[in-house]
């Protein structure tokens, strides 16, 4: 289970503030995976960041029960130095995971071949979104936060990263952004509707959606 309390958060540039959280109270329940949609801007991925711990809020605090994953498929903790396997390995010593059966499983999942031991530095932007997307779904956590992963790789891939968050899923929560919203009907029980800070609740996936849609209809007119 997560918990928003009186979470806030504004950017400021330019004489220029954008709001990405205003006060927000939400409670995300345990197995549940839940979607933000908002328009592009909206605060999506800043706000699965707080989640995270990656970035402070200004006022607020996120309380968590269980264990929560960093952003799925951020690769910006790999050292460029070091290969595939040897980022593996240390990702799972973190961790305190089997350093063998993680690097077993994102070996075979990546799909890197001979380059799971090169150095990450010689990686195109894909195959480090592969290793990536494989070292953080080989490891259990209560809760998944996923920003976009599955965009990765060519067809089969998106459909066996599909696959493999479905089976994650069975036993787990997520908080989950995608601009896909086919692929949030088919994930997702709940959904969030976040707009100039502001998020409402829905546990109608499909309300969701509508209320997003006109939202973005509103954009263009």
């Amino acid at each position: 289970m997560i918990r928003l309390v009186n979470l806030s958060k504004t950017y400021r540039l330019n004489n220029k503030s954008t709001i990405v959280a205003d006060n927000l109270n939400i409670e995300f329940p345990s197995k549940t995976a839940v979607a933000i949609l908002g328009r592009n801007g909206a605060g999506k991925s800043s706000l699965l960041r707080m989640i995270s711990g990656a970035l402070e809020p200004d006022q607020g605090e996120v309380q968590i029960q269980g264990t929560v994953s960093w952003p799925v498929g951020f690769a910006g903790s790999f050292h460029p130095e070091l290969t595939g396997l040897q980022n593996t390995r240390f990702i799972g010593r973190v961790y305190g995971v089997d350093t063998d059966e993680l690097v077993d499983f994102v070996q075979n999942f990546s799909e890197l071949g001979k380059h799971f031991t090169q150095p990450i530095r010689s990686y195109s932007s894909g195959m480090r979104s592969r290793l990536a997307f494989g070292v953080s779904m080989g490891i259990q956590f209560d809760t998944y936060l996923i920003d976009e992963i599955t965009a990765v790789g060519d067809a089969a891939f998106k459909l066996k990263s599909e696959a493999l968050i479905r089976a994650r899923l069975s036993q787990a929560g997520a908080i989950f952004v995608s601009h896909s919203m086919a692929q949030v009907k088919r994930l997702c029980q709940h959904a969030i509707v976040l707009e100039n800070g502001r998020a409402r609740y829905y546990t109608d996936v499909d309300e969701a959606v509508l209320v997003h849609h006109r939202a973005m209809l509103g954009d263009e007119n």
